[in-house]
């Protein structure tokens, strides 16, 4: 059961998850093709995102992995990776009331908030004199939802994968999307609504 709040406020956030939602590709894969690693990545991440493999185990070995390619080359990749441009003017117009809520690094999805222009919660990293860039924390996705809670009447929650369903969990109302790929079963279950396209999905939030 959904907790209810008494500190109502009249106002409604979006909290949207990024990859395969926002953005019309997954971004890990594309990342290990500097490696030449995108098919591996593309099976590990879909295999995640199916809750097969528990996300905070599976991204820690996706961090190892991919820390390897410059920060810099990762953020210049980031930088092209292709937008829905339904969702993501959804947001700008929103900003102050839409957040990303991903579990990708801070620091690699940094190009892609700016152009959203909305804030975020992210895994967090931190540099290190000696190991260079490490993963500090793994966002929380639920815990990042009830967060906007407190400063919201309600919060809609976006998003596809298994990963998903705590930010689904803690919402006041999930919507499941499908515009890249069909969101997973267990998401589909713990959601109120699914959209099949952008468009869809867009007009459903501005009625809701």
């Amino acid at each position: 059961m959904k907790e209810e709040r008494t500190d109502r406020t009249n106002r409604t956030v979006f909290a949207f998850d990024l990859d395969g939602t926002v953005t019309r590709e997954e971004t890990l894969p594309i990342l290990a093709g500097e490696l030449g690693l995108s098919e591996e990545m593309a099976r590990l991440t879909r295999l995640t995102m199916d809750g097969h493999f528990a996300f905070s185990e599976s991204f820690r070995l996706r961090f190892h992995i991919l820390k390897e390619i410059p920060l810099a080359t990762i953020q210049g990749i980031m930088d092209t990776v292709e937008l829905d441009p339904l969702i993501s003017e959804f947001i700008r117009e929103r900003a102050e009331d839409c957040a990303i809520v991903t579990g990708n690094l801070d620091l690699w999805v940094e190009p892609i908030l700016k152009k959203l222009g909305c804030r975020a919660f992210a895994s967090q990293s931190a540099w290190d004199e000696n190991e260079g860039l490490v993963l500090a924390s793994i966002v929380d996705k639920g815990e990042s939802v009830r967060a906007l809670k407190k400063e919201a009447d309600r919060v809609i929650a976006v998003g596809e994968g298994a990963n998903d369903i705590p930010m689904f969990e803690a919402a006041d109302i999930a919507v499941s999307y499908g515009g890249v790929h069909r969101p997973v079963e267990a998401a589909i279950a713990a959601s109120d609504y699914m959209a099949k396209d952008a468009e869809s999905l867009c007009r459903l939030l501005r009625m809701l």
